[in-house]
Order: C-alpha cells, then structure tokens, then sequence
C-alpha cells in the first residue's frame, strides 16, 4: 500500500516519522477520515475546513487547497489500483523538543493512509448497546478530531469486535452524546433529535450534513441535551459517520426500532447517495 508523507508518495514499509513528532510523544495532531465515489471525495471542503480550524488552535501551520488535496487523492488512487478508497488525512505537529511545548509549531507532520472500502450499507442494521464508559468532556471548549482517541478505545473495547453492535456514549450528567466511532440521531414525529455539541459529542462532518438534509424531508432538526429515556420510544434511531454513511439502528438495548426498514431512514439515505458523487461541501446545495 501506497502513503503519502510529507510530499513523497512512499510504500508503507518505508514511511517513518521522527521520535520526536509530538503527535506521536503529547498527541499533538489531527485527523480527518473520508472517502471516495467514483474517484470524487464527497464533502471534501467541508472536512478540510474543519481540520484547518482545528489545526489554528493547535498552533499547527496548515492551509488547504482543494486542487492539491485532490491531486493527492487521486495520485493514491491510481497507485494502489483502487477505483475509490477509505482516507484518513493525518497533521500532527512535527518535531520539537521533550517538553511541553507553548509556542507554535512550524514543520508538521503530513501523512495520508488509504483503505479499500468494504461497507455496502444497502444490507447493514446495527445494534446500539449503552456504554459503562462514560464519555470525557474535550480538552478544550469542544471536542477536536485528535490523536486523544483512548476514550474512544476503551469504549469500542467494551463493546467488542462485532461489526454489528455500536457503543453509546452517555457524559458524566447522563446525557447521550454520540458513538464510540458516530454520531447518533432519533425520530419523534416530525422532529429529527441529535446530541449538541456540548454534551461532548464531536461535530461530525456528516452529521452536519445530515441536520441539513432533514428539511427536504420534512424533518425538523433539534440539538439538545437529552437523557437516554429520550430514545427508547423514538420512531427511527439511525447513526453516521462519513465511511458508513447513515446507518440504521434496530434495537437499543432492549428496544426495538424499524431499522433499514424506517421510513425516514430510507429517504435520508437515498438523498445522501444523490449527492455523494458531486459535492464539496454542504453549502453547495
């Protein structure tokens, strides 16, 4: 497998990153995963301009552009023989001395990693499980796509390896954020229920676009701080992130929901996959 590293495209057996990276020693760094249709990185803009964001506050030097973002893309594509492919776009910080460092940094660290796609979410339902782990409040005053993933890890170790069971997330209040690798949704009515971002849950790029979805079928999108008896009488549960697209929930817990057969599930995956092969971002609708 092909990566790209700081400007050279290199197989995966001679990438190497300095011990002194402070992505790697303080978890000074960032992320943002996607993925291609028919060679198009759907929502492009959209993830960048929120790994660009994060890295100001990071003090990480980085500035997007689309066209060289996008020869990159397509260079890995055509290098590891994939029609289209998973991305995971890593900036970390770069070199710096042992100690915490106050200051800016000035070299970071570029590696982009690919995946071939295996997700077919036409015949995908999951179940949702409510986690013992509760989910930490961010570093900062919200929660940045960053290197800090252990919270992450011991959520997604309690759940265990079974592709079809999603660990919840409850914050110490109780509240329902998100899950150990999504965002969550529930249906009541004509109103479609998410987690705000307070509650720690991160601002998902799908997520995003999800809320602006909802209108054009004729959903009413509340952000809120909602306890888990929110959920167990909702209509729909569905969960998303931008790998799996939108994924529906058959049961949480001991509650039992329509699943790929809702009603609303179906119609906000078919808009999605409408626009999967053209857009760059949600403002371009």
């Amino acid at each position: 497998m092909y990566l790209y590293v700081n400007g050279l495209f290199q197989k995966e057996t001679e990438a190497v990153i300095s011990p002194f990276d402070h992505g790697f020693m303080y978890g000074v760094g960032l992320f943002e995963t996607f993925r291609t249709y028919q060679g198009h990185p759907f929502l492009l803009d959209d993830h960048f301009v929120r790994l660009q964001k994060s890295c100001q506050e990071l003090k990480i030097p980085f500035l997007y552009n689309r066209d060289e973002v996008a020869d990159i893309i397509s260079r890995l594509l055509e290098l590891n023989q994939m029609d289209d492919a998973y991305f995971r776009w890593n900036v970390s910080a770069g070199e710096g001395p042992v100690g915490l460092q106050t200051e800016g940094y000035d070299q970071p660290t570029t590696i982009v990693y690919t995946k071939r796609l295996s997700v077919n979410n036409d015949y995908l339902e999951k179940r949702l499980v409510v986690l013992n782990t509760r989910r930490n409040s961010p570093e900062g005053t919200s929660r940045l796509k960053s290197h800090h993933f252990l919270n992450n890890i011991y959520g997604k170790r309690e759940v265990g390896n079974d592709p079809n069971v999603e660990g919840l997330f409850l914050n110490d209040e109780g509240d329902v954020t998100e899950g150990v690798v999504s965002n969550v949704f529930w249906i009541k009515g004509d109103r479609l229920y998410t987690p705000h971002v307070e509650t720690g849950a991160l601002e998902g790029v799908t997520r995003s676009f999800l809320l602006y979805l909802a209108r054009f079928v004729g959903l009413t999108p509340i952000e809120g701080r909602f306890p888990i008896e929110h959920m167990y009488d909702a209509e729909e549960v569905f969960i998303t992130n931008s790998i799996q697209e939108i994924v529906a929930i058959r049961s949480l817990d001991e509650h039992l929901f329509p699943g790929k057969t809702g009603e609303k599930f179906r119609e906000l995956l078919a808009l999605y996959r409408s626009h999967t092969g053209s857009l760059w971002s949600k403002n371009d609708l």
